[in-house]
């Protein structure tokens, strides 16, 4: 096998890295970064601080006696630290990333220019409202291309990610049924098998029993099956679409009606949503309320813990009971509603899902991302990432195994393990060997109604030469262990800074504490 340069691959040799040991550990620029406790000293900082004057403490008691602790580098030492942990990292900027599900795709930097521009960068929450109405303008623009792009007629901007934007569309449904008088009678959320472990947890955490939906083998929810679960119990359906198989539901209308026939409400998980923006509009699909990731739709930066952004959508039914804080234009400017009793109508926000009104930053990013794009370039946004998706469904279905059949995919697609059979490899294993080939994983293991499931999302950000030489990589993983090299999964990665990790172990029985090592003996002359 020949690497991307013409020379023979040295896949698979465990100890090619380890052929020309070297002194300090580095390999020329791939360089070994230890702790900080480990280099730092205790009487060293980047920083001169002045001593203190004299005052009286006001933390009752509970002020430190001793010293913090922390290992201090000089402003050097500090910035090669970060710099060297930095070069471990793989993220969007370092190569496809094929996260299904997540979407990690390209952030512009015009996006990133436009949220460091003054009066969006340091904004305060607690600014008077006429200070700024710059800022409650954009707030007011976006809300309206996010009603727009998905057919809704309210949008709640404040929830922080996605499973806090459930939270907050059922939480809406909840208080609109209790506004009819069956809070105590309609009780039930369905929520199909193949969802994200989310929604069965949103529902659940505010008081509804979840039933389930079963899968079937086509990959697809049933109107038939969601029918034989309706009754005046049910509350709402959590469905998402495109689903976590990586296909459309084609009866979603028919599940949509079914559903409000039966006095109930349809949740859509907007996780997907960078699939169809464009091309087709949730509202118009009967969703009444769809939570919106801003990182995988509008390129605003994934979470990983903030800064997260997940507005929400509701349907004409459902937009009374948005929740506070919310923009609205009086007397020729903007106003921020923050209280309930301000809203007006016969119904009434169910409350406030934060302190204040989001995250200006994720907003800023968003829509730059919209307006750079303008509405044809959003729709071949959403038709480049489905086209991806089945490039590489196309280049891979001889020999991985698709659960459900040659059927295209949407945005992603979804491969089982039925192809590692009597390999002696498993999906982990083929994981640990993508990241010796320079790759990020791709989602492993998920969705759970498929058995060694492999998710992955190429997005639209990646041109068909990448995709090439990806497709050319999980090829030539799939015929080595086919041709029983199972070396070189079993024991990978190879050339990673850190070598193989037991997840298991370090799950159950975390490190959460560094101890110093002994002192280490020098080799004998």
């Amino acid at each position: 096998m020949l690497n991307r340069q013409g020379r023979p691959s040295s896949a698979g040799q465990a100890g090619a890295t380890n052929a020309h040991p070297t002194f300090t550990g580095n390999k020329a620029l791939a360089q070994i970064e230890p702790l900080l406790f480990e280099i730092g000293r205790y009487n060293t900082t980047g920083v001169d601080i002045d001593e203190p004057e004299a005052f009286t403490p006001r933390l009752g008691g509970l002020e430190r006696k001793e010293a913090i602790g922390l290992p201090g580098l000089s402003e050097p030492e500090t910035m090669r630290h970060f710099v060297r942990l930095s070069q471990q990292n793989y993220g969007i900027d370092t190569g496809l990333f094929p996260l299904g599900s997540c979407t990690m795709k390209h952030n512009a930097r015009l996006n990133e220019r436009m949220a460091r521009l003054p009066g969006f960068s340091d904004v305060h929450p607690l600014q008077p409202v006429s200070t700024v109405q710059g800022a409650l303008e954009l707030m007011n623009e976006l809300a309206h291309y996010l009603m727009t792009l998905t057919g809704t007629k309210a949008v709640s901007l404040s929830p922080k990610a996605g499973a806090h934007g459930e939270l907050c569309g059922m939480m809406a449904i909840k208080a609109a049924i209790e506004a009819r008088g069956e809070g105590k009678t309609r009780n039930v959320v369905l929520v199909p098998d193949s969802a994200h472990g989310t929604n069965p947890a949103t529902a659940a955490l505010i008081g509804f029993v979840v039933k389930p939906v079963p899968a079937r083998e086509d990959g697809w929810v049933h109107v038939e099956d969601v029918k034989e679960r309706l009754g005046p119990d049910v509350a709402a359906i959590m469905l998402t679409n495109p689903n976590t198989c990586g296909l459309f539901e084609p009866q979603v209308v028919e599940i949509a009606k079914a559903i409000h026939d039966a006095g109930g409400y349809f949740y859509c998980d907007g996780a997907n949503f960078n699939a169809i923006v464009g091309k087709a509009k949730p509202g118009d699909l009967g969703v009444d309320a769809m939570h919106i990731n801003l990182h995988k739709t509008f390129s605003t930066p994934h979470g990983g813990g903030g800064p997260g952004s997940g507005p929400v959508v509701l349907s004409e039914r459902l937009a009374p009971y948005a929740p506070v804080p919310f923009v609205r234009m009086k007397d020729g400017g903007f106003e921020l509603v923050e209280q309930t009793n301000q809203a007006g109508g016969p119904a009434a926000p169910f409350g406030r899902m934060t302190a204040f009104h989001g995250q200006m930053g994720m907003y800023v990013r968003a829509l730059s991302y919209m307006l750079s794009h303008g509405s044809d370039g959003m729709k071949q946004a959403s038709e480049d990432a489905v086209l991806n998706a089945n490039y590489i469904r196309a280049g891979l279905s001889d020999l991985m195994s698709l659960p459900f059949g040659d059927k295209p995919c949407m945005h992603e697609v979804l491969f089982d393990d039925a192809w590692l059979k009597d390999t002696g490899v498993t999906t982990l294993d083929v994981a640990k060997a993508m990241i010796d080939e320079g790759y990020h994983p791709m989602t492993m293991y998920f969705p759970l109604v498929v058995h060694g499931a492999m998710l992955i999302e190429p997005t639209e950000s990646e041109s068909k030469s990448s995709l090439d030489l990806f497709i050319a990589a999980l090829r030539d993983l799939a015929m080595a262990a086919k041709n029983g090299d199972t070396e070189r999964f079993t024991g990978a990665p190879y050339h990673a800074p850190r070598r193989r990790l037991d997840e298991t172990r370090a799950a159950r029985n975390p490190v959460l504490k560094w101890t110093k090592p002994g002192p280490v003996a020098e080799a004998a002359e």
